[in-house]
């Protein structure tokens, strides 16, 4: 498809027609913060901010879900919707993050069945990033602020309108036959490389080239004896994680009827791993900051080959106690 362009005052229609047709998830400001919800109208769709506080994943890994309820005996297995949904103005970051829950959540010999479901019925529609923030390092880890891998299509801000490219063939038929969008002019397209070559180039981070090989060999080193000391083990930068998913499961209930819960949880909680027994093999803070840092660029990439982080700087913004994983990546290196 010929990239075409959208004017910014017809973009709540758009949205107003997608909501004909199914579910559209988009940024909301709630009280000056803004994150993904499911709309009820077009206008309600905030498209001018930087990220959202909570990454997408949400809507596809949920902070809290039913699995099955029970009930004298009879298990009635969650129903999911077969909805078709848009997740409207995802940054590529948080698409990234998607991909790599996918190694997760997609395995062959364990799929999730919610997740797989949620991943089939959503066209990503996504918003390149003209002014990241600088705590932004998605180009250390392979992306950027411009990257369409993991999108159906790809929206530039270019002042008064928005350029529109297709990545795959659903986000081809989002946009086909209606009125709203034109074909794009070949100074569009120049000005949106302009404006992607600028933003790229003010995204900077530590490389990550060689961390894992250092981390081989790290794991009974004094790094760890320092690192974690000042961490208040809140679980801010799992939970606000594009690519973290560890959770828990809790039964709910009585004898007689109840439900069964996947609810998120973190590495850095002191329960973590607390086994029945009584015995916690990651006791102190020490080894949950190690298992954190190691998940991350060690043991995931020895698992799938990639790192589990996308740079989008969440963590680097809301740590309470400014624990720069940046920082830390950069003294592994240089270690």
């Amino acid at each position: 498809m010929k990239e075409k362009t959208i004017e910014k005052s017809a973009v709540v229609d758009f949205l107003s027609d997608l909501l004909e047709t199914g579910q559209v998830f988009a940024p909301v400001e709630r009280e000056g913060i803004v994150n993904f919800e499911l709309l009820h109208t077009g206008e309600e769709a905030r498209i001018d901010f930087g990220n959202s506080l909570r990454p997408p994943k949400e809507l596809f890994f949920p902070c809290s879900e039913t699995l099955f309820a029970f009930e004298h005996g009879e298990t009635t297995a969650k129903s999911s919707s077969d909805e078709p949904r848009v997740i409207f103005g995802i940054r590529p970051c948080d698409a990234a993050g998607l991909r790599i829950l996918d190694e997760v959540f997609l395995a062959d010999d364990s799929q999730d069945p919610s997740y797989a479901g949620r991943r089939e019925r959503s066209v990503l529609v996504g918003l390149g990033c003209d002014q990241p923030a600088r705590s932004c390092f998605c180009t250390s880890l392979g992306g950027g602020p411009f990257a369409a891998e993991g999108l159906d299509l790809l929206f530039t801000d270019l002042g008064e309108k928005y350029l529109v490219e297709a990545i795959s063939q659903r986000g081809e038929d989002l946009v086909t036959d209606r009125g709203c969008f034109e074909d794009a002019s070949h100074e569009d397209i120049e000005l949106k490389r302009e404006i992607a070559t600028r933003a790229e180039q003010s995204v900077s981070g530590p490389s990550v080239q060689g961390v894992k090989q250092k981390l081989d060999g790290m794991f009974d080193d004094p790094f760890w004896d320092e690192l974690h000391l000042k961490c208040l083990e809140c679980g801010i930068c799992t939970y606000l994680c594009p690519t973290c998913h560890c959770f828990d499961i809790v039964d709910e209930g009585t004898s007689d009827n109840g439900q069964r819960v996947r609810v998120w949880d973190s590495c850095q909680f002191s329960l973590f791993t607390l086994h029945t027994s009584g015995h916690n093999p990651r006791l102190s803070g020490k080894q949950r900051m190690r298992q954190r840092v190691m998940h991350k660029f060690k043991y995931f990439v020895d698992n799938f080959g990639e790192v589990a982080c996308v740079g989008c700087g969440r963590c680097v913004r809301e740590c309470p106690v400014n624990l720069d994983i940046r920082a830390v990546v950069d003294a592994i290196r240089l270690s």
